[in-house]
């Protein structure tokens, strides 16, 4: 039997096979100058279209502090690997983990992966599970108390057609005010009972619908600002439950403003995006900023669950509803905040 010959059959063109892979691949010289980046590092760093011969501290300040490690690392000829390195990108910083090998006498191969996206799925998935188990108490306890509120209203309208003295119809009327307000409230944490009722449509449609709603009303210290992106395509979702989500994330960014700064909307297209544990090819991303103070340290870890608020008077169900609305569209509400800029991210899946 003739011996069977094995080769390793790659691509002539290495940066052909470099560029699909998912791990972002940078190549320095030993002045840490890029001679080479791949699709997935370009898009990881928002890396300009021209960087060949460039330092990489010259495109990406950020990286000074690991710089002088690298270059401390060349001479060396050994590999290592630099954990839960912050890396700021101007408005923005990631946190990755970077494996650097040596390549011939004096180049480095830069392998890096991003932590912030494992990250946010593992407090994602936390609070999700937390959220279900606080909603599942919640809805028991509004079906108890809905039960009665219905006997106690139809017991003081009985009462009310039985008195003839004004001064004591006023007590019943008070009861009967008590009793619809509880019933509003009980309404607001069971949320809509009706499954969804998707149609296909374009994401614009119903958010300018809120904003319009916002611009009727607008104080003047108040400022709008849309950055959409056209080429969104169509998706297919229920228009009501999307309207009142948004409804509900422009609201609670108005209030943090204090009706006084810039809640600006912008709309993204997002790829290989996982949601509610399940990963997508694309989805829609809309989110609502606002440069307010921020959402304060005591709220963050409590921030989507029912009947928290860090406003005076306020109910706390809000952003509650809002993640719920949107989850039981196979979506998510992310968010991070600092002092002068907070985000709510509305995460949609796109059918395939």
């Amino acid at each position: 039997m003739a011996a069977v010959s094995y080769r390793n059959r790659f691509p002539t063109d290495l940066a052909v096979l470099l560029d699909v892979l998912a791990t972002a691949i940078v190549r320095l010289d030993p002045e840490l100058r890029i001679l080479y980046a791949n699709a997935a590092a370009i898009d990881l760093l928002e890396l300009p279209h021209l960087i060949d011969g460039r330092q990489l501290v010259e495109i990406l300040s950020g990286f000074k502090p690991l710089a002088s490690l690298l270059l401390e690392q060349i001479p060396k000829r050994e590999m290592r690997t630099y954990r839960e390195v912050e890396i700021s990108l101007g408005k923005r910083s990631i946190t990755l983990d970077c494996v650097a090998t040596p390549l011939g006498l004096e180049e480095l191969i830069l392998e890096l992966y991003p932590l912030d996206r494992h990250l946010l799925i593992s407090r994602e998935d936390a609070l999700t599970e937390r959220y279900q188990s606080n909603r599942m108490l919640l809805l028991r306890l509004a079906h108890e108390i809905r039960n009665p509120l219905g006997g106690m209203r139809g017991a003081a309208q009985l009462l009310e057609s039985e008195l003839h003295d004004p001064g004591l119809r006023e007590y019943t009327r008070i009861i009967l005010t008590e009793v619809d307000r509880l019933n509003s409230l009980v309404e607001m944490l069971l949320g809509p009972l009706n499954p969804p009722k998707p149609i296909s449509l374009n994401i614009h449609e119903p958010i300018e619908h809120v904003l319009k709603l916002v611009e009727v009303e607008r104080p003047q210290g108040l400022r709008l600002k849309r950055d959409f992106d056209p080429s969104l395509p169509d998706l297919v979702l229920d228009r009501d439950l999307l309207i009142q989500a948004l409804i509900n994330l422009v609201r609670n960014a108005r209030e943090a403003l204090a009706d006084r700064g810039v809640l600006s909307v912008c709309t993204r297209i997002e790829r290989q995006y996982t949601i509610q544990g399940r990963r997508h090819a694309l989805a829609i991303r809309v989110d609502v900023k606002d440069d307010g103070p921020g959402v304060p340290a005591p709220l963050r870890e409590r921030l989507f669950l029912p009947l928290v608020s860090g406003r005076s008077g306020g109910c706390g169900l809000g952003l509650a509803i809002a993640q719920d609305l949107i989850q039981r569209q196979g979506g998510l509400i992310e968010w991070h905040s600092r002092p002068g800029e907070t985000v709510f991210s509305l995460l949609l899946p796109l059918a395939s």
